[in-house]
């Protein structure tokens, strides 16, 4: 399986002929032009996760194109763009798609603020191999061979993700959701995600946009 890492937290997966996208937001490049998109997940329901322009684009080319999210997320893009097929995952859920299976994780997103109000949010484990927590520190029941780790967000401090890979130790890891960070604070963060993931024995590798790796 081939991954992409695009901007932010946005990753294409191929598998054969089939692709699946993660969480095309509004801080990734327009997506234009991919076809054999089998579906679409959504981690949750903030917009650098789920953005509709987005997802015009993608159906555009993939019009049979499946979108799978929590509720919440699948309640605003029925109302707001009627014509898609929605899937609604709950934690535990499992579902194929092509040449991908699809596992779910986790019910909240992790607390911002305790003045602002918790969205859903589903990890999600792809073809029992890549594993990218949305934004959550939720940990699958399962070992991990290659975790996308967020790296930067309003919702982050650096201290939690070392202790999330503590607990999870993957065998290999490279940093997401980091379109907020300077040059500096990429090479800080990722040096924080790198020392404990080598301290648990894996191996850590930092993606440029664009750039891709494989599982």
């Amino acid at each position: 399986m081939q991954i992409t890492k695009f901007e932010h937290a946005c990753l294409l997966l191929e598998e054969g002929s089939d692709k699946i996208i993660v969480d095309p937001g509004f801080y990734t490049r327009p997506m234009e032009q991919l076809t054999g998109v089998r579906a679409v997940v959504i981690t949750h329901i903030h917009d650098d996760h789920c953005y509709e322009e987005q997802l015009d684009r993608i159906y555009a080319s993939n019009p049979g194109v499946k979108i799978y999210g929590p509720a919440e997320v699948c309640s605003r893009l029925a109302a707001s763009r009627p014509n898609f097929d929605l899937g609604v995952v709950c934690h535990g859920d499992f579902f194929v798609e092509g040449e991908f299976t699809l596992e779910f994780f986790g019910d909240l997103h992790a607390e911002i603020h305790r003045s602002i109000p918790l969205v859903q949010n589903c990890g999600v484990l792809i073809n029992g191999k890549l594993y990218y927590p949305g934004d959550s520190y939720t940990q699958p029941d399962c070992e991990v061979e290659l975790l996308a780790c967020p790296a930067s967000a309003p919702w982050l401090k650096i201290g939690d993700v070392m202790d999330f890979l503590a607990a999870l130790r993957p065998k290999r890891s490279f940093a997401t959701h980091n379109a907020l960070l300077s040059e500096v604070g990429h090479a800080l963060n990722n040096s924080r995600i790198q020392l404990v993931t080598e301290q648990g024995g894996g191996v850590f590798e930092y993606l440029e946009h664009g750039q891709t790796t494989s599982v």
